[in-house]
């Protein structure tokens, strides 16, 4: 999971603890307390296992997982070609590049200390993902 993922487990989590524990203060018994703590125990697993599974087997939990990557070390190890529009390579860079996405027609990247920036060009870049 991410850390945003791991951060609202923990809120939900919680809340779910604290609903548990005021609805046993209420009842009293022993054993309310036993049923309270299993609905509890499951509720939380099902919380989870249905993130664990949301962030490994979906695309949009995968792409939060790489994003994370990406952010927590750097960039990630990729190729960006840049290109002019009939087709003419203008530059290669490879290594641990940070490329960021945007809308306003250029593309913007750090690689080895300095930042680039490419107005009115076309750009590959080729991850090497783990």
């Amino acid at each position: 999971m991410t850390v945003g993922g791991w951060i609202l487990f923990g809120i939900v989590s919680f809340l779910i603890l604290c609903i548990g524990v005021a609805i046993f203060s209420e009842l009293g018994k022993w054993w309310h307390g036993v049923i309270i703590g299993l609905i509890m125990a499951v509720l939380i697993a099902v919380l989870y296992f249905g993130m664990t599974w949301w962030y490994n087997n979906t695309a949009s939990g995968s792409r939060a997982l790489i994003d994370e990557q990406s952010n927590l070390s750097n960039g990630m190890e990729r190729t960006i070609t840049v290109y002019t529009a009939d087709g003419q390579v203008i530059a290669r860079y490879s290594g641990r590049i940070d490329l960021a996405a945007n809308s306003g027609g250029y593309v913007k990247f750090d690689f080895e200390g300095k930042r680039y920036i490419y107005y009115n060009c076309f750009v590959e870049s080729i991850a090497e993902i783990d």
